[in-house]
């Protein structure tokens, strides 16, 4: 048992939009996507150790796995690598967000991996072996390095500087079906070279009020949705079920799916929304949360 543990949150990584504006000729998709954070999350813990290791629990412990390919054993390693004298140590992690939803639940823990090694040996988080050793991980990693707000540009390796969004209650929904983000990409069809376009993203500020941020939120898009639609029909059902909730202002597809959100103006009433899908459907996993 590791006594007194440091320990670090990996919220849900929410793409609040996601425009797909091309493919590039090395097969790579071109993206813009404005991101943002949950209250929801997975919990890291660390102890400094003279050896790497990884125990996991929690709800969706089974899917996540413990293994070298858990992203929490990926990032040390590709830290290590960038940085060989740094200690390393033994991590607990408790998950509990679904697995391949959509919302960087893996990508979010690696980058809590990172900053827990990071304050365990004097590394500051901007420094570049950090952000490549997050590069090189998966392409969502380096935007939950410092999880606030932000625009991600290109692969996702693009980062935009921090954006003060109105706080947002929100349901997120995953119907506990994985929807691989490969098919998903291959499904939208685009060939090497190949552009979208669908045209700009459009103007988000600092300090919008909720109102106006929503006006301008429901001019962007998910550009992955209707092809998530296509490999697993029961995300349009998360959406109809989310948009008919009272009080909804906007329901979207976050990722490559299956995890949908829908944003309400209050807390209680994203609350209420959260307790009667629950009850419609046992089966979901349904958690009310504020992104920020």
């Amino acid at each position: 048992m590791i006594k007194n543990p440091r320990t670090a949150r990996a919220p849900a990584k929410i793409n609040l939009t996601l425009h797909i504006e091309g493919r590039r000729a090395d097969g790579y998709h071109e993206l813009t996507s404005l991101v943002a954070f949950a209250g929801a999350g997975d919990l890291l813990s660390f102890e400094p150790d003279t050896q790497f290791s990884l125990a996991v629990s929690g709800p969706t412990a089974i899917e996540a796995g413990d293994g070298g390919d858990n992203l929490v054993a990926r990032v040390e390693r590709a830290l290590r690598a960038e940085k060989p004298d740094v200690s390393t140590g033994a991590f607990h992690l408790t998950k509990r967000l679904p697995v391949a939803a959509g919302i960087g639940g893996g990508s979010s823990d690696a980058a809590a991996a990172l900053r827990l090694l990071a304050a365990a040996n004097g590394i500051a988080l901007h420094a570049p072996a950090l952000y490549e050793a997050a590069r090189r991980t998966g392409a969502d990693v380096p935007v939950c390095l410092d999880p606030r707000a932000k625009f991600m540009r290109g692969i996702g390796e693009k980062l935009g500087p921090t954006l003060k969004l109105p706080a947002l209650p929100a349901v997120l929904v995953n119907p506990r079906v994985p929807v691989e983000t490969k098919a998903v990409f291959q499904k939208l069809g685009l060939k090497p070279g190949q552009g979208t376009g669908y045209g700009p993203h459009p103007a988000v500020t600092d300090g919008m009020d909720f109102e106006s941020f929503v006006r301008v939120l429901k001019k962007g898009r998910n550009d992955m949705e209707d092809a998530a639609c296509v490999i697993a029909p029961i995300v349009g059902h998360v959406l109809s079920t989310l948009s008919g909730a009272r009080g909804c202002r906007l329901a979207r597809m976050s990722g490559s799916g299956a995890t949908c959100f829908a944003l309400f103006e209050t807390c209680r009433q994203a609350g209420a929304a959260a307790k009667a899908i629950s009850a419609a459907h046992p089966e979901w996993w349904v958690k009310p949360t504020v992104l920020r």
